[in-house]
């Protein structure tokens, strides 16, 4: 995929349409974890909706047929072909090197931000982009996997949201094959890697890949959001959460081949969606130096990274390199997905 050049403060326009309003938004997060009031449950508070927090999804109700219909319609074979395909997606090559891990200067000091740390890394490799509809349709296709938001009956309420259909049945990722694929869980994200050869990569190793070389700066670019009045990543502009004016050319995600890449030759590494980790989620660090990091050995939750489209500094600034945030390892949403890492090239079957 080629880079775009760097356009204007407004580029190009969403392809999703009106500016995402405050329903659309409940929409969202009722796919990570409310019932609708239909199905027994009150409408989302806006804790969380941006799909920061860790959701504490409510077992809904609905019948087994209702969630295999749903199911065969998320999974059933794609107009592409279903072998694997000769060439992985692009990765690139992460030095080894020692950098400064979370911040002494934390914005959010709940989500174990602090404290900055020495972590020392092995070389490895990352996808350069999120890991694209296109692509794990590729997956669905010569796997037959069923991924488990569309097997879930807690989904229902949010009528059927799953990763072919983001915003309901009435929704397709027809004409977004490379957009990021959304509604992945965990479990999902591990699945796809192990299928392609790769795995999730540690939190230590994303947030050395996001700062593509930089040391004690805020973004993978720098301290300033906008040098220059240029957008560098996919974020929310407006008034949170009422109106995205999409000033960066999107109200909802962009490809994954937007806006320019980091230091590295990463795309996307903030905004756009959040990334799994394979970490569970600890708040607690050692200020000692590290060598490959892994977190701890067991958790509830498993880390996030990146922040999305939906992130704004007044209610969710974890757009940063250092911001982290959770989710239990089977919930998803519309504004999380993934990329894989590498310790060597994955070889085509």
């Amino acid at each position: 995929m080629a880079a775009p050049a760097l356009g204007p403060a407004r580029g190009r326009r969403a392809r999703l349409g009106p500016v995402v309003s405050l329903p659309l938004l409940l929409l969202i997060c009722g796919a990570a974890g409310s019932e609708e009031a239909g199905a027994g449950g009150g409408a989302a508070s806006l804790t969380g909706s941006c799909g920061c927090g860790s959701a504490q999804r409510p077992g809904a109700q609905g019948s087994v047929a209702a969630v295999h219909r749903y199911s065969r319609e998320a999974n059933t074979l794609g107009p592409g072909s279903g072998e694997r395909p000769l060439t992985p997606a692009k990765m690139v090559l992460i030095p080894a090197g020692v950098f400064t891990m979370g911040t002494d200067d934390p914005q959010i000091k709940q989500d174990g931000e602090a404290p900055a740390r020495r972590v020392a890394v092995d070389a490895f490799y990352m996808d350069a982009y999120e890991v694209s509809n296109a692509e794990f349709e590729k997956f669905v296709n010569s796997t037959g996997y069923l991924t488990e938001v569309a097997a879930a009956p807690w989904w229902l309420p949010v009528k059927g949201a799953n990763w072919r259909h983001p915003e309901g049945p009435d929704s397709t990722v027809q004409h977004r094959p490379d957009h990021p694929v959304l509604h992945v869980s965990w479990n999902d994200a591990v699945a796809y890697c192990t299928w392609a050869g790769k795995r999730l990569p540690t939190e230590a190793e994303w947030e050395y890949s996001c700062r593509g070389g930089l040391q004690n700066r805020l973004f993978p670019w720098g301290n300033k959001l906008q040098p220059k009045d240029q957008h560098y990543a996919n974020l929310w502009q407006g008034e949170f959460p009422m109106t995205n004016t999409g000033e960066d050319g999107f109200q909802g995600t962009a490809p994954v081949d937007a806006f320019p890449p980091n230091g590295y030759g990463l795309y996307n590494i903030v905004g756009n969606v959040w990334e799994w980790t394979s970490d569970w989620w600890t708040i607690y660090h050692s200020v000692e130096e590290t060598l490959n990091p892994k977190g701890p050995p067991s958790g509830k939750d498993r880390v996030k990274k990146g922040g999305s489209y939906m992130c704004h500094k007044s209610y969710c600034y974890r757009y940063r390199c250092a911001a982290r945030s959770q989710n239990t390892p089977d919930s998803s949403a519309s504004n999380l997905g993934f990329r894989c890492a590498a310790n060597h090239l994955p070889t085509a079957d």
